[in-house]
């Protein structure tokens, strides 16, 4: 499954109204710990079909990232319900953050 680039007109929903849990990477490009983490996020979207994994770039979303209290990059949020039910920051390898997705699903 791709993962969506999300925005403030598509979050309600795309992640909110979403009948599956939301994976969410907050990032920017100019982020180094973001731009590692970009191919584990991307690599967790062909892995696990059972979540939905989106993006917010912060400097294009900041109304975001402030709605959410993101005050580091990489932040990770899982939503279910339209809720937050986990959120972590910083990189991590990929079997460490499927972990956390599973406990999820």
């Amino acid at each position: 499954m791709p993962v969506l680039h999300l925005t403030q007109e598509t979050f309600d929903s795309s992640v909110l109204q979403s009948s599956k849990p939301v994976f969410v990477d907050f990032w920017a490009p100019w982020c180094g710990p973001c731009q590692m983490m970009s191919p584990v996020v991307d690599a967790l979207a062909e892995d696990m079909s059972e979540i939905v994994i989106g993006k917010v770039n912060v400097d294009e979303q900041p109304e975001l990232a402030q709605q959410f209290n993101v005050l580091s990059i990489p932040t990770f949020m899982i939503f279910k319900g339209g809720q937050v039910v986990d959120q972590f920051s910083g990189a991590m390898s990929k079997e460490v953050m499927k972990e956390r997705l599973e406990k999820h699903l």
